[in-house]
C-alpha cells in the first residue's frame, strides 16, 4: 500500500538572529533529515519539507510523508495522546522491515497498489 500522512510539530525558533517567536523559519532550520528526526535512515520515507500552517490560532509546523510497500497502518487507541497543542495522533506503519511510529500524525491517503 501507499500511504500519505500529515505530521506536525511546534515551531523551532532560533534565536541567533532577528527574527521573532512564531516567524516562519527556513527550510535548513525546520527540515531535519529522517535521521535526525526519527532517529535512524528512513530510505522508504518520502519527506516533504516542513512548512508553516495555523491551528487554533498559532503557527505550527507541517510536512506530508509519503510511505511505500507498507502492509497495514493502524492508529494507536492506547498510545499516549501525545501534544494537546497539536493535530494529530500516533500512527503505527507496519512493512516488511517491522514497524514505525509517527507522533502527531493524521492519514491523508492510503492506497492498495494491486487490488484484488
Amino acid at each position: 500500500m501507499l500511504v500519505q500522512l500529515h505530521q506536525y510539530k511546534h515551531e523551532e525558533v532560533q534565536f541567533d538572529d532577528n527574527r521573532t517567536t512564531g516567524e516562519s523559519q527556513t527550510e535548513d532550520t525546520v527540515n531535519p533529515d529522517a535521521e535526525d528526526y526519527f532517529g535512524a535512515e528512513m530510505d522508504e520515507f518520502d519527506v516533504e519539507t516542513w512548512d508553516t500552517v495555523e491551528y487554533e490560532g498559532d503557527p505550527i509546523q507541517r510536512r506530508s510523508v509519503t510511505i511505500d510497500g507498507v502492509t497495514a497502518v493502524s492508529v494507536l487507541q492506547d498510545a499516549d495522546e501525545g501534544d494537546p497543542g497539536l493535530p494529530g495522533r500516533t500512527i503505527q506503519i507496519r512493512m516488511e522491515g517491522g514497524n514505525e511510529s509517527l507522533e502527531q500524525a493524521e492519514i491523508v491517503d492510503v492506497q492498495d497498489e494491486a487490488p484484488g
